[in-house]
């Protein structure tokens, strides 16, 4: 009995040790990728108001449409897992070039999308001056959809190959070509127009190529991947392959798209409170955005290690590494929690000296400090459910959580009761909090039942 409690928990050791290797490039990857928003911000923030109004509001109509097509092809990643665990190598290559195929059919639709939003800024009422400057930024990023979706489907295909170093690799790349390219485009040098914002638009498009040809050599040259025969042949679209991607992948991208349009609703609810409001509503986000990288990469790790078991046939080993994932991530979330609580006042200096935003900013980091573990047990548990091609329910425990209790119940507290800021983060908290509690629960039936049967 002894030694087997001595090999268990080597056992876990182990495995949070490999859950840790795959996870940590994806959080450095993301992080990298936030710091790409933030550069956009400073530089378009140097040239005017208006171009970063415009680049702000271009990015938040922009980013759903991205979201669910991103979450779509984020099927592949646990699809490959599966098979991984299953050895069945020829499936692998196939469902990759499919996964490129439709990383392309769905980039249509999204680009002339993007390219006519001007009706939904009337709608949610911009100033007018800005929405010709938003939309350009639109028409100039559209350019990059391809590339970026692209992008995509490597990247899921490598996370479900448990190789998740290119990403970090070629996010740092994007960092150091974005830069440069705004720059060059947006203040008109090399003798170019000065584009302004529109100039930013057509940067991120570039780094969405630059990323997606960066990942595209890697994965042609990786010689464990020959065997694969991705690129070795041919093959025209086929239904078979995207009707697995789209039924795994459609219930993610909604999830991530209701998720992402809850914070949207929230942040654009702070502007009926105040200019006050809205600032130190964005510090707490922005900073509780920066700690969710690290169970959000987790959670790319909890998936392919369960899926890899399930392919192999052992729904034991798929719990067990499920629960390791999401332990990790509630580890490291109450970590946060707990700075959070201890230094709001040095988190907040790091943004602003404005004794009004930072009373506002305090008192919500404070709220932050208790969704930190709701927000870490979400993410890792529909990681773990994403692992066991698990996402139709779970789409429907977002939207409830989301769009039933988190949204209704913050409009109700923090507008409608006049609570505040603090009132609508009480709905963010409530909303998380379902989540998370529905997520586990739900994986845990689901490994129970199948271990039983």
């Amino acid at each position: 009995m002894l030694s087997y409690l001595k090999s268990e928990k080597y056992n876990l050791r182990k495995e949070a040790g490999i859950t840790l290797k795959i996870g940590l490039p994806v959080i450095i990857a993301q992080l990298l990728q936030m710091s790409m928003n933030f550069v956009d911000t400073v530089m378009a923030g140097n040239l005017s108001a208006d171009a970063l109004a415009a680049v702000a509001v271009g990015g938040a109509v922009f980013i759903p449409f991205l979201m669910l097509e991103a979450g779509i092809l984020m099927a592949i990643t646990p699809i490959v897992a599966q098979l991984v665990g299953a050895r069945n190598f020829q499936e692998i290559g196939s469902n990759v070039r499919q996964g490129l195929w439709l990383s392309l059919i769905l980039s249509i639709p999204v680009f002339f999308l993007i390219r006519n939003l001007e009706f939904v800024m009337h709608f949610m009422d911009v100033t007018p001056s800005i929405i010709p400057v938003a939309q350009g930024y639109l028409d100039a990023i559209s350019w990059g959809i391809f590339g970026v979706c692209g992008y995509m489907a490597l990247r899921f295909f490598n996370e479900g190959m448990s190789v998740t170093r290119p990403a970090m690799y070629f996010a740092l790349l994007g960092v150091c070509v974005n830069i440069p390219a705004n720059y060059v485009f947006m203040y008109g040098k090399l003798g170019l127009p000065k584009l302004g914002a529109v100039g930013c638009g057509y940067a991120s498009a570039i780094v969405g190529y630059v990323m997606f040809l960066g990942m595209l050599i890697f994965t042609m040259r990786h010689k464990p991947y020959g065997r694969f025969e991705i690129f070795s042949r041919f093959r025209m679209p086929e239904w078979h392959y995207f009707k697995e991607i789209l039924h795994v992948g459609i219930p993610i991208g909604l999830s991530s798209t209701m998720e992402v349009t809850m914070f949207a609703l929230v942040s654009l609810l702070m502007g009926s409170i105040g200019a006050v409001a809205v600032a130190g509503h964005q510090i707490a986000i922005n900073f509780s955005a920066m700690t969710f990288m690290v169970p959000f990469g987790l959670s790319t790790a909890v998936t392919t290690r369960v899926g890899n078991a399930i392919g192999k046939g052992s729904m034991h080993e798929a719990r067990r590494r499920g629960y390791v994932g999401i332990g990790l991530a509630a580890l490291f979330m109450s970590t946060t929690a707990l700075l959070i609580y201890l230094f709001p006042d040095l988190i907040t200096s790091m943004y602003t000296q404005d004794a009004e935003v930072k009373s506002v900013a305090i008192s919500l980091l404070y709220m932050a400090a208790i969704f930190q573990i709701s927000d870490g047990l979400q993410v890792s548990g529909y990681g773990a459910l994403r692992g066991l091609k698990d996402t139709k329910v779970p789409m429907l425990v977002n939207f409830i959580a989301y769009w039933m209790i988190g949204l209704p119940l913050g409009y109700y507290l923090g507008i409608a009761r006049g609570i505040g800021p603090q009132g609508l983060w009480m709905g963010l908290i409530a909303g998380l909090t379902t989540a998370a509690i529905l997520h586990n629960i739900r994986f845990y039936l689901k490994t129970k039942d199948r271990i039983e049967t």
